[in-house]
C-alpha cells in the first residue's frame, strides 16, 4: 500500500503526540516528535546558560547540539538524545516546559529544527507533530490534521501529566503555562501555529482515544486513496 505523510499540527495538550505515535505503530510508520527537538535545544541552552535572544550566541550554540532518535527496546518508543545523551526525562520537566516557546520563536533554532526535520521525512511513511509541521515543514503532505480541544480540558489533562512527576504543581500554574504557550506560539514572527488551508480539523474534547483513532485512521485510508490514482 503506498505511504504517505501525515502531519499533526496544534495546541498544547491536545494530545497530538500521543496519537502521532498511535498512528505511526498502527500504520508502520516513523515517529517524530518535533516537539522533543525543541525541548532539547531549549534544555541545552539552559543548561549552559545561553542567551537565546542573542542571534550570535543562539549560532554558536546550535553547531555543539546534535539532536538523535533512537529506538527504546523497553518502551517501544524513541526517544530524544541531545549529543549521544538520552534526554527524555529531562526535556518533559517543568523548567523546559516555560520556556520552549520562547525558545522556538527564534528564527535560527527553528531554521536549523527544520532543516533537520525535514532530512529525516524525505521518504514517505512518517509521522510528525508540532506546530508548523503541515505550513512550513511539509507543505505538501497527503494528510494533515489540526488539533484542538476545550481550554478546561487542555488545562485539566496537562494538569494529571505533570502532577504524576510533581506533586507540587498546581492547576494555575499549569493554566498560565498553557495560556503563554498558545500566545507565543500564536503570535511568533517565524511560523506560527496556524492551520494549513487543507487541514482537517480534529477537536477532540469529547473523543476517546479508540474513538479518536478511529477517525483518523479512516481519514488515512481516504488520503491513501486519493493520492493513489
Amino acid at each position: 500500500m503506498k505511504k504517505i505523510t501525515i502531519t499533526i499540527d496544534g495546541y498544547s495538550s491536545c494530545g497530538k503526540s500521543t496519537l502521532a505515535k498511535q498512528l505511526a505503530k498502527k500504520l508502520g510508520y516513523l515517529y517524530i516528535d518535533s516537539g522533543a527537538m525543541y525541548r532539547a535545544i531549549t534544555l541545552y541552552f539552559i543548561q549552559h546558560t545561553v542567551n537565546w535572544n542573542d542571534a550570535e550566541a543562539v549560532k554558536e550554540a546550535l553547531r555543539s547540539i546534535h539532536l538523535e532518535f533512537i529506538h527504546n527496546q523497553i518502551t517501544g518508543q524513541s526517544d530524544m538524545y541531545l549529543n549521544d545523551e538520552n534526554v527524555e526525562p529531562l526535556i518533559r520537566e517543568m523548567l523546559v516546559a516555560e520556556k520552549v516557546s520562547e525558545v522556538a520563536a527564534v528564527r535560527e533554532v527553528r531554521e536549523f529544527a527544520v532543516a533537520q526535520q525535514q532530512k529525516m521525512g524525505k521518504e514517505r511513511g512518517i509521522v510528525m507533530d508540532g506546530r508548523d509541521i503541515g505550513t512550513v515543514v511539509f507543505p505538501h503532505a497527503e494528510l494533515k490534521i489540526f488539533m484542538t480541544a476545550d481550554p478546561a480540558i487542555r488545562v485539566e489533562r496537562r494538569f494529571k501529566e505533570l502532577y504524576e512527576k510533581n506533586r507540587n504543581i498546581t492547576l494555575h500554574e499549569v493554566k498560565e503555562n498553557l495560556e503563554l504557550r498558545d500566545y507565543i506560539d500564536s503570535n511568533r514572527e517565524v511560523s506560527p501555529l496556524r492551520k494549513a488551508d487543507d487541514a482537517i480539523i480534529l477537536d477532540n474534547s469529547q473523543l476517546t482515544m479508540p474513538e479518536q483513532l478511529d477517525l483518523v485512521l479512516q481519514w488515512v485510508e481516504d488520503a491513501i486513496m486519493a493520492h493513489s490514482s
